[in-house]
């Protein structure tokens, strides 16, 4: 899956989070509700909505890192950003390593380490 779009009710402070401290950056922004960011390979939507509404329910979007120390590092930052904290950083059973938080519209977000697409053998 390399799109999501998210509806938000917290439009400019969501965009900061994912551009100013995820690192994505703004391809296309249509009309003042309305943003399309990317980090090269992903993209993600984001649509500004008075009070989040309908039958869907997302549970998380990831980010993959590459090291597994760099779990750590990006708890401590966006920790210090003023950012929620859903859960601490852990090291799971398959070898991966993730913490979750929240951004400003309240959507989980996970950052990972795993393994396997870290080296480059996902589907070998």
């Amino acid at each position: 899956m390399r799109h999501v779009a998210l509806f938000v009710t917290a439009f400019e402070e969501t965009e900061h989070f994912y551009t100013a401290l995820m690192g994505m950056e703004v391809e296309w922004r249509p009309d003042p509700d309305n943003v399309y960011l990317t980090s090269g390979n992903d993209n993600l939507a984001l649509h500004r909505v008075a009070e989040a509404t309908g039958p869907g329910q997302l549970d998380h979007i990831g980010f993959f890192i590459d090291e597994m120390d760099a779990v750590d590092r990006w708890f401590d930052f966006l920790k210090s950003e003023g950012i929620r904290m859903a859960t601490e950083p852990r090291t799971h059973r398959d070898g991966a390593r993730s913490f979750y938080c929240l951004d400003p519209s309240g959507v989980r977000v996970q950052i990972i380490y795993h393994p396997p697409i870290a080296e480059g053998h996902y589907g070998s």
